[in-house]
This record gives C-alpha cells, sequence and structure tokens, in this order.
C-alpha cells in the first residue's frame, strides 16, 4: 500500500536558469511534491504527530526555491527530493518542478522535470 501526502500548484519567484536574463529577471516556477508514506496509524488515530508534517515539506520546498540560483530544473528537484526523503515516515517523493514563461520559439504551456526517490533502506 501506498499513501501520498500532495502538495501541488506551489509557486515561487526565482531567478533559476542559464539564461543571463533569467538570472537578473527571474520568472515563476510551480512545485508540486508527492510524499509517499504510510498513513494508516495516524489516520485511525487523528494524530499529527504520527504522519509527516507537510508544512515542513513546504518549508524544504521554498527554502531550495528562494535560495542560491541554479541552472537546471533537475537540481532544484533532486535537491528537494533529497531534502524531503530525509524527514521521517517519508519512503518515497515525486518531485515536479515547471517553468511556465520559458522561453522557447513556440507555444508551450511549461516546461518541467518530474522526478520520483525512494529511501534506501539499510
Amino acid at each position: 500500500m501506498t499513501d501520498r501526502l500532495v502538495l501541488s500548484g506551489m509557486r515561487f519567484f526565482a531567478y533559476h536558469g542559464v539564461l543571463p536574463e533569467e538570472r537578473a529577471q527571474g520568472q515563476e516556477f510551480l512545485v508540486d511534491v508527492e510524499l509517499e508514506s504510510d498513513l494508516q496509524k495516524s489516520a485511525r488515530r487523528d494524530a499529527l504527530e504520527l504522519t509527516v508534517d507537510y508544512r515542513r515539506a513546504y518549508e524544504i520546498v521554498k527554502t531550495v526555491m528562494e535560495g542560491d540560483p541554479q541552472n537546471l530544473i533537475e537540481t532544484l528537484a533532486e535537491s528537494i527530493a533529497a531534502k524531503v526523503l530525509a524527514l521521517d515516515r517519508v519512503t518515497g517523493v515525486t518531485v515536479r518542478v515547471r517553468k511556465p514563461q520559458v522561453r522557447l520559439p513556440g507555444p508551450v504551456d511549461y516546461s518541467g522535470v518530474e522526478i520520483r526517490r525512494e529511501r534506501r533502506q539499510p
């Protein structure tokens, strides 16, 4: 069984990108995170301390997205995934990072990357 906590459509204005104008002008980024965890015990007991507090996950995403500029959205997604996996009770994570104002020679809704990582068993 895989349960998920989902944070969808988080919006951040940041200065990531390869192009000089991306670094100088900044742009909006959209981030989705799906945290995998066994939620059965917390659901049955209605107890926050038995689940993943997604406020902590949000703060991780915010810190990465508003932190040091990176060239690649792949780097942002990987950093978010690694930090979220370090949270108690998280066994897997899917991270999507999208750039809705991507500069391409034709119309496109966004460019993006999606990665999935699992906690390694000792």
